[in-house]
């Protein structure tokens, strides 16, 4: 999530953003079933693990019915595709459907190829999506048809800065009018809305791109906070993508105390996601409701 761009940060935090989100998740303690990457596999359960929720890693089609019935969120990621786990999102997110558990979909390399595209069209199609979360030229594919991905990683010509935010929030928005679901693109600025409101979102830092899997570690935590706070799902949302800058923050600042390396900086990534509260947050936010 590069944050180069970022500038006349506001240090608002609206008053509708409810108190204790974070606490929810570590007095629930919800159960997020993942379907994800295993490239990044590990960080996403350790993130999970440090927000306060407990992961259930389970991919085989045999029993990912069974897994899904008992956790509290379902996470689809799409980073290493394959024929076999296609089959296992499509009949875990029907299940989740079923349950009224909440889905978050990250659509990671949409756009890269054939496989990918096609997949996340049809998972769309079959699956009701609560969130999707990726980056702008992922969010770019989904909502236009139009590949500008570099590989995993976002087009240049689409990231997210203070010229353009007002046509990539409206841009967010109708895409959230015809999915149902809540959209978040993640960049240099943030983007969460629904089809009536949109957070801008200016945590974190450039160093969070120099390490594999910020964005996979950023959608399984917004599984842990939709699972625990159901009746808030923007702020929900909004609020796991805020936390997630703000430990990016801190990590970078331990790092530099220390000249410590990219492997250090996950380290104190994870470290500070298991310290973070809500008076943590109410210091270091930096959103605003537009």
């Amino acid at each position: 999530m590069r944050k180069d761009l970022v500038k006349n940060v506001p240090e608002n935090v609206p008053e509708n953003i409810p108190e204790n989100m974070i606490e929810n998740v570590r007095e629930k303690s919800p159960y997020i079933h993942c379907i994800t990457n295993y490239v990044t596999v590990n960080d996403c359960a350790n993130i999970l693990l440090a927000c306060g929720a407990s992961p259930i890693m389970a991919d085989d089609v045999n029993e990912v019915e069974d897994i899904t019935s008992i956790c509290n969120a379902l996470v689809i990621n799409t980073g290493t595709l394959n024929e076999r786990t296609i089959s296992s999102m499509i009949k875990a997110g029907q299940k989740a459907n079923a349950l009224k558990h909440p889905i978050i979909l990250d659509p990671v390399g949409a756009g890269a190829s054939k496989l990918r595209t096609e997949t996340v069209e049809r998972l769309l199609r079959e699956i009701k999506f609560d969130v999707i979360r990726g980056n702008a030229s992922e969010i770019k594919c989904i909502s236009k048809g139009v590949a500008s991905t570099k590989g995993v990683d976002a087009d240049q010509a689409d990231y997210i800065t203070e010229d353009n935010i007002a046509s990539t929030v409206a841009a967010a928005k109708a895409l959230s009018e015809r999915t149902g679901a809540i959209i978040a693109i993640t960049g240099a600025i943030d983007i969460v809305a629904d089809a009536s409101r949109a957070y801008v979102i200016r945590n974190g830092n450039t160093m969070m791109s120099r390490i594999t899997g910020t964005g996979c570690m950023l959608t399984a935590v917004i599984g842990a906070m939709c699972a625990a706070n159901l009746e808030n799902l923007l702020e929900a949302t909004a609020t796991g993508v805020s936390m997630m800058g703000i430990c990016g923050e801190i990590a970078l600042q331990k790092l530099q105390e220390t000249d410590g390396g990219t492997a250090s900086f996950r380290i104190h990534l994870i470290d500070h996601m298991s310290k973070i509260n809500t008076a943590t947050m109410n210091k270091f936010m930096k959103i605003e409701l537009v």
